[in-house]
């Protein structure tokens, strides 16, 4: 019996943290990573929560990936930024173009 409440006692603290990882508007594989980093629980653990959460909760989920998709930037839309950031890093003062005057 005490096998069964300690597997219980892990599953609900994955989903805690699991929970955590949604308010911090992580992605499921982000989540994955995050937990086996920092928790120590394997990304299958936390995947197999992860879909059974999505079971019980359709709506949510639902509308939880609706919203990632519109708050993510595309990976063009990264790479293009980056490139802005290095160009105008590049031109600003104590650039090499600067400080060859």
């Amino acid at each position: 019996m005490s096998t069964d409440h300690s597997s219980a006692s892990y599953i609900h603290l994955v989903q805690h943290l699991i929970e955590k990882c949604l308010i911090f508007q992580m992605t499921k594989e982000e989540c994955m990573e995050a937990l086996s980093k920092h928790a120590n629980i394997k990304p299958i653990i936390t995947s197999t929560v992860w879909k059974e959460l999505e079971k019980e909760n359709k709506e949510f989920f639902e509308s939880y990936k609706e919203s990632q998709n519109k708050d993510r930037m595309t990976e063009e839309e990264t790479s293009a930024m980056i490139q802005k950031m290095i160009l105008s890093s590049s031109d600003g003062p104590g650039s090499s173009k600067e400080s060859d005057k």
